[in-house]
């Protein structure tokens, strides 16, 4: 069972996901309403792909004062502990080649107090899937030292639901492989 906040988008997603100008089950960044996120905006973030990784565009307040600074153009990972960035860029490469939410269950400071990020794709003005929304989901209050590393620890990574696309194959055309 997840977070409330993690529901509340995974559901918000879900419900864009299956309107009726959405292609390939991944919703148009402009079909958000930020005001539909209501009070979690604060914790919400959007980040740009690129290859496994993503440039952060815009961060929320609460985030921001998570990790205690200004995070536009700073590379997603980079908000990770080293040893969970691989962890986390596979939740970003599956959640775009899945179309579906991936949840992050992770840890945050010393006192390791437990965070979900959730993780949905989104299509860019191009119509290319290039955009991640994310939401922090503090399962606690969050208290941190001033001195303390604003880095966050994945343990587990899931995707929520089916995929809306099937998994890559390989296909032959005249003995020439193609995908």
């Amino acid at each position: 069972m997840f977070h409330p906040d993690t529901q509340f988008l995974i559901d918000h997603w879900t419900a864009l996901s299956r309107g009726n100008a959405v292609r390939g089950g991944i919703p148009d960044r402009a079909a958000l309403q930020p005001e539909a996120l209501g009070v979690r905006l604060p914790r919400v973030f959007l980040a740009e792909r690129d290859g496994e990784d993503a440039v952060v565009r815009l961060a929320g307040a609460w985030i921001e004062g998570f990790h205690g600074e200004p995070l536009k153009d700073r590379m997603l990972l980079s908000l990770w502990r080293t040893a969970s960035r691989p962890l986390v860029a596979a939740a970003v490469t599956q959640t775009v080649r899945e179309a579906r939410p991936v949840v992050i269950a992770a840890l945050a400071g010393v006192l390791s107090a437990q965070i979900e990020v959730v993780l949905v794709p989104l299509r860019g003005p191009s119509g290319v899937v290039d955009r991640i929304l994310g939401l922090y989901a503090p399962v606690a209050t969050l208290s941190l030292a001033a001195d303390e590393p604003r880095l966050l620890t994945a343990r587990v990574s899931i995707g929520v639901g089916e995929a809306a696309r099937p998994p890559l194959a390989l296909a032959a055309v005249g003995g020439r492989r193609i995908a």
